[in-house]
């Protein structure tokens, strides 16, 4: 006798066999045994570096080690501990030496680049190691109150190191061999003594590309492979003086600050400040009511000024 289905021509059902029936539960526990799919794949965050500032070691930036643990999980971060407390106070260009060998192998294994941040003096480490590094592949170059156009301020660091020298007279010690050998002095910059700076200063001037030396052009393409220029900093710091050297800005003779795009550095794009900012890559980021040594430890400054960055 015909089924229902057979009659109306329409497919027939059957009833699953025992045998299927047995195995049902074993193919059940197949399926609940078998790993899952795996999730997409995220591309992992790039690794960050950072260089401590005068007189700072990599405890000081717990906080921010920290902050990013907690945004950008997995990242792999490395505080370098290298010229800690007094030994900051080593002639920059030796420290260059030392943070460019800590960086290397750090950037030779991070093939989609890395990122630094860079706290006070080491924002001029670090730019240090821009210039002199043909091969770097630094994607954001965050410089945390920095003095990147010089200092020039009598503040509590330097009635420590010199206590019978006001900033007025100071020139004397600093734009000396002798002075040259003090980290502070390297960017030393009196603005009543130009010459003097520029016939001295054995750092500044020469990444800044303000006397000429052999390496210029050089240093000039090599800061340039920089993809981006973070500048952080603000009126409420007091160490950074003029604080607008964090931007780049800094005293004429008269002591009127003038802003990173009056200054001459910039107008003769001698070190490519002028071709950063015309690809767009420069972004400053001023914050009022953060102290100097506040900086790395401000979870708003973090949020604000340093984590959209860390891609």
């Amino acid at each position: 006798m015909k089924s229902c289905g057979s009659m109306l021509g329409l497919p027939e059902r059957r009833l699953p066999s025992a045998e299927f029936l047995l195995l049902l539960p074993f193919l059940l526990l197949l399926l609940l045994l078998l790993p899952a799919a795996p999730a997409p794949h995220r591309a992992a965050y790039k690794p960050v570096i950072v260089v401590h500032g005068l007189f700072d070691s990599s405890y000081s930036f717990r906080h921010l080690l920290e902050y990013i643990n907690e945004t950008h999980p997995g990242t792999a971060v490395t505080v370098l501990d290298l010229f800690d407390g007094r030994e900051s106070l080593r002639p920059l260009w030796e420290q260059v030496q030392g943070f460019r060998e800590a960086v290397a192998p750090i950037m030779a294994k991070a093939l989609q680049g890395v990122h630094l941040i860079c706290y006070s003096q080491g924002g001029l480490v670090c730019r240090a190691l821009l210039s002199v590094m043909d091969e770097h592949n630094v994607d954001s170059f965050i410089s945390l109150s920095s003095p990147q156009m010089g200092q020039y301020g009598d503040t509590n660091y330097l009635k420590w190191l010199f206590p019978t020298s006001m900033r007025s007279n100071l020139y004397r010690i600093c734009y000396s061999p002798w002075g040259q050998e003090f980290s502070i002095c390297n960017y030393w910059h009196d603005p009543h003594h130009d010459d003097l700076y520029l016939n001295a200063s054995s750092f500044l001037a020469l990444i800044n590309g303000e006397r000429d030396h052999p390496n210029a052009t050089a240093w000039r393409k090599n800061f340039l492979r920089l993809g981006r220029l973070v500048l952080i900093g603000g009126p409420d710091d007091g160490v950074i003086t003029p604080w607008q050297s964090s931007f780049f800005g800094f005293y004429d003779a008269n002591e009127t600050v003038l802003e990173m795009e009056k200054q001459l550095v910039y107008l003769r794009d001698s070190f490519g400040l002028k071709t950063l900012l015309a690809r767009g890559a420069i972004v400053r980021c001023p914050m009022a009511g953060i102290s100097h040594t506040a900086w790395h430890s401000n979870r708003t400054l973090y949020e604000t000024c340093i984590e959209p960055w860390l891609s």
